[in-house]
């Protein structure tokens, strides 16, 4: 079998980040964990586990896996987030790929959890996502707020990525919380304008898509429940995004970086 590296960033993931190297190591011979300063034991239990970890100050999500890139011990690259595993069907599939192609990369399906509860509702399953590609063809978009792998040519392969997303509902609002202020501030550094009209057309369109193009209405409260939390968070990021503008034009603002202070 080819050599693969496993990749994690994390912050504060001392509660996940056992089981993904565990789950990793059944196909990967090499393991970087990028930390970005954790304050909790993720970085003693990654070394312990027999990861290497690097620490980095956040980057963004495309330049911190921009960096596991630059770390890897291997060509090919198996990129993982904390709090995901991978199933036995996915692990049969990458021990059977021939990984010959430099050019292809792979996608795996996602499933989803909300505790112990699989989340079937629209945009959470089927989810393909790239997630084995050799770094020479391949890598990360260069981007703050959410980002994916560009590959030449992408293959869809076996088995599923477990996804435990969120503890609970309370966790998946805390998320949305923190994940708005990253697609905030993604979208003031790329220099998208404020808009008194944005975050409300957004909300709207995304309840749409969700409900509508993607049938949410009719797949339960599971449907429902996505629909809902989709538009807010389109609501919600781009009244921060407006916030930050607002710092910025404020007597004796620190360059409008969203970061300063």
């Amino acid at each position: 079998m080819t050599a693969i590296t496993g990749t994690i960033i994390t912050f504060n993931e001392a509660d996940h980040i056992e089981a993904c190297i565990a789950s990793l190591r059944q196909v990967c011979d090499d393991i970087v964990v990028v930390d970005s300063l954790s304050t909790d034991r993720t970085c003693d239990l990654a070394r312990a586990a027999g990861a290497r970890v690097v620490l980095q100050e956040y980057l963004g999500e495309g330049k911190q896996r921009n960096v596991t890139e630059r770390e890897s011990a291997h060509d090919w690259i198996l990129a993982l987030d904390a709090d995901e595993r991978l199933d036995d069907e996915m692990v049969a599939a990458i021990r059977a790929l021939p990984l010959d192609d430099a050019a292809v990369g792979y996608e795996f399906n996602r499933k989803s959890f909300v505790g112990g509860r699989w989340i079937r509702g629209p945009g959470w399953y089927p989810d393909f996502i790239t997630r084995l590609y050799n770094r020479t063809r391949s890598s990360y978009e260069a981007k703050f707020g959410h980002a994916g792998v560009v590959s030449p040519r992408v293959v869809r392969a076996g088995g599923h990525i477990l996804h435990y997303t969120y503890d609970d509902i309370s966790d998946w609002i805390a998320k949305i919380n923190q994940v708005t202020s990253l697609d905030a501030r993604g979208m003031f550094e790329a220099g998208r304008p404020p808009s008194a009209w944005k975050p409300a057309t957004s909300a709207l369109a995304s309840l749409f898509r969700q409900l509508i193009l993607r049938g949410g209405l009719f797949r339960g409260i599971d449907g429902r429940t996505i629909a809902m939390t989709s538009a807010f968070r389109s609501y919600i990021k781009y009244l921060k995004l407006n916030e930050l503008h607002e710092a910025q034009r404020r007597p004796g603002a620190a360059g409008g970086n969203p970061a300063a202070g």
